[in-house]
């Protein structure tokens, strides 16, 4: 017998996040066309990449920006289109 389901009655009342966090499991970077490209010797780590990444796909260790979460990253290009030192390249996918 199938599960019943709940009505419209018994759902929590509007965005309410009952599992937070559980955007990682998806890996949603897979049809990007565009992947960011970072030259360490331009960055100077403002971290600004890291504000503006609507995926939080800069990531961080020790104050500095140390590279992309691939599996996370749409290729969007923000990060590179804000970077004031042009560190950030988007350079065309490999298959």
């Amino acid at each position: 017998m199938a599960e019943e389901k709940k009505g419209w009655r018994d759902i929590p009342i509007g965005g309410l996040i009952v599992e937070p966090g559980n955007s990682e499991k998806y890996l949603t970077g897979g049809w990007r066309t565009y992947t960011p490209k970072l030259d360490e010797e331009k960055c100077i780590h403002c971290m600004i990449c890291w504000v503006f990444c609507p995926d939080s796909s800069v990531i961080v260790k020790d104050g500095k920006m140390v590279g992309f979460d691939l599996d996370h990253c749409k290729g969007c290009g923000i990060c590179a289109h804000e970077c004031p030192k042009d560190a950030i390249e988007m350079v065309l996918e490999e298959d």
